[in-house]
């Protein structure tokens, strides 16, 4: 194995295994907690068109077990070291995390990495567990906030797979078969795609030796697996609107949409989250202060930044008044009109740089933030530019924010989701 080099910064170390896995590792000799997190660049951007679910679909089989494990035993393990266990999927990663009391390491990862690298996906409990996400679509169907947001992608994202849901539809996952999921499986969950990231009380040594023997035994790659050639998506070049009656909505929701940077161009995006609290986070945030403070057009209203791996989403969203949408909207694209002419204060930048870096410090306290901060990173572009965050968001200027707000946030050229009661 070669240790791979790192930023003396850098508080954890990564270890590229012989058979390429990546382990990073964290010792924290304060806490008896450890967290094992193994993050998988195998999320619903890899699906094809005909596939859309299976990543997330997989997710659920993981858990039904291996031909050692049968389905319910990994939990058992688990619980009965009073550890918790949980998984989540994305467009751009799968993830299985498992927290636990440190002397317990020894039992946890051999059973993680079980579950994870043999799991054979039972017929018969992939029959049924279908069923049941198929009752989690339909739930998101019910929830006006699943469906808003679900349109505004499908509005925003027009080639790219970030379009389509995680979870699929439920025509496209009946027609899905058992063979089809072993072979995504195979594919994808493969050492090269894979890190295991372990923070918390146990030493380094004890680590790299129980993870190289436990994530040593990878099932043969699927060499028939159908490949996703990905389409860039390009900005937007005019008003995109939409607008969606629903039941049981309360009142209007006003969404607005850009398209960000992917990681390529990382200090970009770092730029609007700057601009995503300069405008909207906070009652001294400009929309805030006018739309809700002062004018009180708006019950709330808020912006949004979500840095992904292929092109990023820039969002601002406001609760309101139906019949206050048009104003409303107007004064977004007023207010980033100015953004391209008149200068952000220092003292406003300022602003913007304390709660930002204030929440990325919040964000990392635990060994659970640290493990899912570090696995994000791997996912999308490189786990040691985790820590640069901070020092990127203090060395913005002013003027840079002003070309980065004429570049992303044209008031002429984004997607509106627009809910409405009925």
């Amino acid at each position: 194995m070669s240790i791979a080099t790192s930023s003396p910064k850098f508080p954890a170390h990564i270890v590229k295994l012989d058979n390429r896995l990546t382990v990073i590792h964290q010792y924290i000799p304060a806490t008896p907690v450890v967290v094992v997190d193994v993050w998988v660049r195998a999320g619903a951007r890899q699906e094809p068109d005909r596939w859309s679910g299976m990543a997330h679909f997989l997710e659920h089989m993981i858990f039904k077990g291996t031909e050692k494990l049968g389905p319910g035993i990994f939990d058992q393990i688990i619980e009965n070291r009073g550890g918790i266990a949980n998984a989540a999927t994305s467009h751009d990663y799968a993830h299985f995390f498992i927290t636990t009391a440190a002397k317990y390491i020894e039992e946890i990862v051999p059973a993680l990495a079980e579950l994870l690298l043999r799991a054979s996906i039972p017929e018969s409990e992939f029959a049924r567990e279908r069923e049941v996400v198929l009752e989690e679509i339909r739930q998101s169907q019910d929830s006006p906030d699943d469906l808003g947001f679900q349109a505004l992608m499908e509005n925003v994202y027009q080639l790219h797979p970030y379009g389509r849901s995680v979870m699929g539809t439920e025509a496209l996952l009946r027609e899905r078969e058992v063979n089809e999921m072993r072979c995504f499986h195979r594919y994808h969950y493969q050492p090269e795609n894979m890190a295991v990231v372990v923070v918390g009380g146990v030493e380094q040594t004890q680590v790299i030796e129980l993870v190289s023997t436990a994530f040593e035994q990878f099932l043969p790659k699927c060499s028939d697996c159908p490949q996703v050639e990905i389409e860039g998506e390009a900005l937007i070049t005019k008003v995109r609107r939409q607008e969606i009656h629903l039941p049981r909505l309360e009142q209007g929701c006003l969404t607005m949409a850009w398209i960000g940077p992917g990681v390529e161009e990382l200090d970009d995006a770092y730029g609007l989250d700057l601009l995503s609290v300069l405008l909207a986070e906070g009652r001294s945030s400009r929309l805030v202060r006018e739309l809700r403070e002062d004018l009180a057009l708006v019950q709330g209203i808020g912006s949004n930044f979500s840095l992904q791996q292929d092109s990023s989403l820039f969002t601002i969203s406001a609760m309101l008044e139906p019949k206050d949408i048009p104003e409303v909207e107007a004064r977004i694209g007023d207010r980033l009109d100015e953004l391209l002419t008149l200068e952000i204060s220092e003292v406003e930048l300022a602003r913007c740089k304390r709660l930002l870096c204030n929440d990325y410090a919040f964000s990392t306290e635990s060994p659970g933030q640290l493990a899912g901060l570090y696995g994000y990173y791997f996912t999308i572009a490189n786990p040691e530019l985790a820590i640069t965050y901070p020092k990127k968001i203090a060395a913005f200027q002013p003027k840079q924010l002003l070309n980065l707000a004429a570049k992303y946030l044209s008031p002429n050229r984004y997607a509106a989701t627009v809910l409405i009661p009925s």
